[in-house]
């Protein structure tokens, strides 16, 4: 992103950003220091405790903007289960219904391979992967 790009962001969407940045940068520690299933639940927590609280006219494809961006800027590497969680918060807080999905599958030389993603109205609304039909997603509470 060029830096005259950034004048021209609506702030709006610099809020969205902050938001998306702290979310991220939240859910990595999260991931880190606690057991999955822990972390599942705040986020289910966290998700559901402000639904539809937000009421501006932020978009679907905004906030997987502000998703990406935050990854892209973001020190390390920042994976597809801190991506796909931190686009269902947002989503989930500006009253958009998405389902996180996770998917297992066997790899090339027979090693476990996991991917997460998020779907929103029946569509891959990020993670999406040219391969995706060959995770098979899992059933969690």
């Amino acid at each position: 992103m060029k830096l005259s790009h950034l004048i021209e962001i609506p702030l709006s969407q610099w809020r969205l950003l902050g938001a998306s940045s702290l979310l991220l940068g939240l859910i990595r520690l999260l991931i880190w220091i606690l057991p999955f299933r822990i972390t599942l639940q705040l986020i289910t927590l966290l998700a559901e405790s402000l639904v539809g609280f937000y009421q501006s006219r932020i978009t679907v494809e905004q906030i997987i903007w502000a998703v990406n961006v935050s990854s892209r800027y973001s020190p390390g590497n920042v994976r597809c289960l801190s991506r796909a969680l931190t686009t269902h918060i947002l989503l989930s807080w500006h009253g958009y219904p998405s389902e996180l999905r996770i998917g297992l599958t066997k790899g090339q030389s027979s090693n476990l391979e996991a991917h997460a993603w998020i779907e929103h109205q029946g569509q891959v609304a990020i993670g999406d992967l040219p391969d995706l039909s060959r995770f098979i997603p899992l059933s969690f509470p």
